[in-house]
């Protein structure tokens, strides 16, 4: 799973003060968001003919993109995150990828990103531009589940649901890439996701179930 290391943890309890490299830093940051974000509009597979202003990101900027199949715009400032796009920003939003650390370590967030689970919320809007973008509202047909949704309402993989929609769209990614997973590896497909219930047993079981075919 294409995921970034996890933050480093602070090593002193006192408050940080605000120094002049200190805000030099933070500025820059915001700077680098910018450049990253052009550079990923510059870089991304147009859905149609090339866009004159592909480069050009002051201020809202258009992304265009396959949501769960259907073409979508969506016009964000270069810093929204694909989290936030999809959360608060289309017109009928997609509130199935949760917010719950926002900063990369829980998985709650998870979607597939061209088929790759990413964390939503540390991937900027504007890299998923002419790609493809599949959430957990995408997987169903109508009031028909896909296997490892059905399996893991059986198999009672869920308590409080925050972690739910990302162990699902992890667990599909690497069934959909191998369907005789083993329990390893799934696990492994799932090491960016946290349960905070410890409900890992059954969220397994229900993926193991749909491995061995007793749930297709």
């Amino acid at each position: 799973m294409k995921r970034p290391p996890r933050p480093q943890a602070r090593t002193s309890e006192a408050s940080p003060t605000l120094s002049r490299r200190t805000f030099l830093k933070g500025a820059g940051g915001v700077a680098a968001s910018g450049v990253l974000a052009r550079e990923a509009l510059a870089n991304a597979e147009p859905s149609g003919p090339p866009r004159a202003d592909a480069e050009v990101l002051e201020g809202p900027v258009e992304v265009e993109f396959a949501l769960n199949g259907v073409a979508t715009k969506v016009t964000v400032e270069p810093r929204t995150t694909l989290l936030n796009a999809l959360r608060v920003h289309l017109e009928t939003p997609h509130t199935g990828a949760k917010e719950v650390c926002d900063r990369g370590t829980c998985g709650a967030c998870t979607v597939l990103l061209d088929d790759e689970p990413i964390y939503a919320c540390m991937t900027l809007a504007v890299r998923a531009h002419g790609r493809s973008v599949r959430t957990v509202e995408g997987l169903a047909s109508g009031d028909e589940l896909t296997a490892v949704q059905r399996e893991m309402v059986a198999s009672d993989g869920m308590m409080c649901g925050f972690c739910t929609p990302g162990f699902v769209m992890s667990m599909t990614a690497c069934l959909e890439k191998n369907p005789d997973a083993t329990e390893q590896e799934l696990r492994e497909a799932c090491r960016g996701n946290l349960c905070r219930c410890g409900t890992y047993p059954h969220v397994f079981e229900a993926g193991m179930r749909v491995a061995r075919g007793g749930a297709r």
